[in-house]
């Protein structure tokens, strides 16, 4: 196998797997229950590793509509409770809006997200 061939592969690769979870997220977000910060910017057309990247700096300083818990597997066996904060539609579109990152190439991305989500 060649350099190209496995480029070939990994840029496939990560297609399915960025269209995957962007179907995913948009198909819980129309199920109108508050989902989380991530599959919300998911949902909102950034990719998957962008919006997991920002999804804790995004719902910082918000507060949540809904606070669940859940588990989380450490090492080992070991298992924890942690909660998780859950945001409606328009408590996601408000954030959006004003939320900008400070890398420029992450803050024109959530700036189009906006854009397509008030139209």
């Amino acid at each position: 196998m060649n350099a190209s061939s496995r480029q070939a592969r990994t840029t496939i690769r990560n297609r399915t797997r960025n269209q995957r979870a962007a179907s995913r997220a948009r198909k819980a977000v129309a199920t109108g229950l508050p989902q989380t910060a991530r599959t919300h910017l998911v949902a909102a057309g950034l990719a998957d590793t962008t919006a997991k990247r920002y999804a804790g700096a995004f719902s910082r300083g918000i507060q949540a509509d809904v606070t669940v818990q859940a588990t989380v597997k450490l090492k080992g066996r070991t298992r924890k409770q942690v909660p998780v904060k859950l945001y409606a539609a328009n408590t996601f579109a408000a954030r959006l809006a004003v939320y900008r990152p400070k890398d420029l190439t992450a803050a024109r991305q959530f700036e189009q997200a906006a854009h397509q989500l008030a139209a």
